[in-house]
């Protein structure tokens, strides 16, 4: 976290707002790279001025929107078939068990899946490809993504800023426990999303399979 807000900060503001853009949508074609941590990193360079928060919503925004639009096309055109390659490449991220995850939840809640995984690691990775491979109708997913992305880069961004402004102001020779205060803060509430949706959409037993203890 802190290496990518030192490699920002020696860029210009364009590079940066470019920067985010650029791995915020790899990230949403379904490449796991650290988009949040990139955004999250974006939003406290803007609060020490380096950057305009704007600007670094916007370019999260267009990034997430577009990435997600690709990943749909690319899930489209290859199926299963790619989301397993990407399994086999990606097995930490991208396994089986976490498929069978996405693949339920967007069973069970259909575009809001989109929306909702916006803010969710896993399902801001798959949302794009999954939706493509299930064959989500275009118009509805456009609209799920574009909403997902547009609420999740600007109130990520405007959120991390006033609490880096925040810190900035109350806390100017302690700036590190800002900064530390705000990345908890982020680690947590993924952590808390990602363990709500686990216990909401467990992965199913494939039929058949003997219960454990049983052999």
């Amino acid at each position: 976290m802190l290496d990518v807000q030192h490699w920002l900060v020696t860029l210009p503001p364009v590079a940066v707002y470019l920067m985010v853009a650029g791995v915020i949508g790899v990230e949403s074609m379904g490449v796991p790279l650290p988009g949040e941590i990139t955004l999250v990193s974006a939003a406290l360079l803007a609060a020490a001025g380096a950057v305009q928060p704007e600007w670094v919503a916007a370019a999260a925004a267009l990034g997430a929107i577009v990435g997600d639009s690709l990943g749909y096309t690319i899930g489209r055109r290859g199926g299963r078939p790619l989301l397993a390659r990407l399994g086999r490449r990606f097995p930490r991220h991208l396994g089986p068990d976490q498929l069978a995850r996405a693949e339920l939840t967007f069973a069970r809640h259909g575009v809001w899946a989109v929306f909702f995984g916006r803010f969710v690691a896993l399902l801001r990775v798959l949302a794009g490809p999954l939706a493509g491979a299930l064959h989500v109708p275009y118009r509805r997913f456009l609209i799920a993504n574009a909403a997902g992305g547009l609420v999740w880069a600007f109130a990520t961004t405007y959120l991390l800023f006033h609490l880096g402004r925040v810190a900035e102001h109350w806390l100017k020779d302690f700036s590190w426990v800002g900064l530390a205060v705000a990345v908890l803060a982020g680690l947590g509430s993924t952590w808390w999303l990602r363990r709500r949706a686990r216990r909401a959409h467990p992965v199913p037993e494939p039929e058949g399979a003997a219960p454990a203890g049983s052999r």
